[in-house]
């Protein structure tokens, strides 16, 4: 069932999980105003279609977990509706970073932990956990830098490219020879599922899911310096419920930096977003 026609007619999923083909929505191609460069060849050698496939079987899992703890939010939950509104009007603006993006079924879901943690695995899974909206006393605009953040792992095909490199250097020839068809796909895609959670991302990955991430928000009409006081209230967090999701996502006040930096050349974006409403 498609959220977005159900959006329009002010009627909800009762499913706890809502599915938006983003092609359905997605507009014309537009020229990035961030520049990342070109996207690594690394994430070639793990085939696009299986990952994406090995990340929903993960997904479906962790929810599943989640729902027998009832740690699952429910559709109606207000921070649900929330999440989902800002994913809605964000991923339009996805297929022009991964034409993939468009064929994806997008997903938004809670999970009550007081974790300050999100992500966006492969093929447009996204998991929010209450403790970074709770925690952090998240704006709308600062979820919006968040989930664009995860976005932009997963359109840049970060975990792609890591697993890639981990395979070339020969750590993983195994699992490369069972994922390009030469063994038990079943096994790999559990096992690299489990890989996707725990990845930990270079300090140009976070650069560029940053940026890219930015542009998202921009054109979604949130406030690009919504980033710059999100990583802020980051680097101020403590504790071991910070610390998971500080491990893979590597930390440092360059980071804030950049994003000052960075915000002017997409205002433009934003302002134009708020006029179109």
């Amino acid at each position: 069932m498609c959220f977005l026609c159900n959006s329009k007619t002010g009627v909800w999923s009762s499913r706890r999980a809502f599915v938006l083909a983003a092609g359905a929505a997605a507009g014309s191609a537009a020229v990035a105003q961030v520049d990342v460069g070109k996207a690594s060849q690394f994430r070639k050698l793990v085939p696009a279609d299986q990952l994406e496939s090995a990340a929903a079987q993960q997904y479906v899992q962790t929810l599943g977990e989640a729902r027998s703890k009832s740690m699952l939010m429910p559709a109606n939950h207000p921070q649900v509706v929330r999440l989902r509104s800002i994913a809605q009007r964000i991923i339009p603006h996805t297929p022009q970073w991964n034409s993939r993006a468009s064929k994806w079924r997008w997903e938004v879901n809670l999970i009550d932990s007081q974790q300050i943690n999100a992500y966006c695995m492969p093929g447009g899974k996204i998991a929010f956990y209450s403790g970074i909206l709770n925690q952090l006393r998240l704006s709308d605009d600062e979820a919006a830098m968040v989930m664009g953040h995860e976005m932009a792992h997963a359109l840049r095909e970060h975990g792609r490219e890591r697993i890639g490199k981990t395979q070339a250097t020969g750590l993983g020839l195994s699992a490369l020879s069972q994922l390009l068809g030469l063994g038990n796909l079943g096994n790999v895609a559990a096992e690299i599922g489990t890989q996707l959670l725990a990845l930990k991302y270079s300090r140009e990955d976070e650069s560029e899911a940053d940026l890219v991430g930015l542009e998202l928000g921009a054109r979604s009409a949130y406030a690009p310096q919504a980033s710059v006081s999100l990583w802020r209230k980051m680097g101020g967090a403590s504790g071991a419920n910070i610390g998971k999701f500080l491990s893979t996502h590597p930390s440092g006040p360059q980071r804030v930096k950049d994003l000052e930096a960075n915000a002017p050349k997409v205002q433009a974006l934003y302002e134009n977003a708020r006029k179109r409403g």
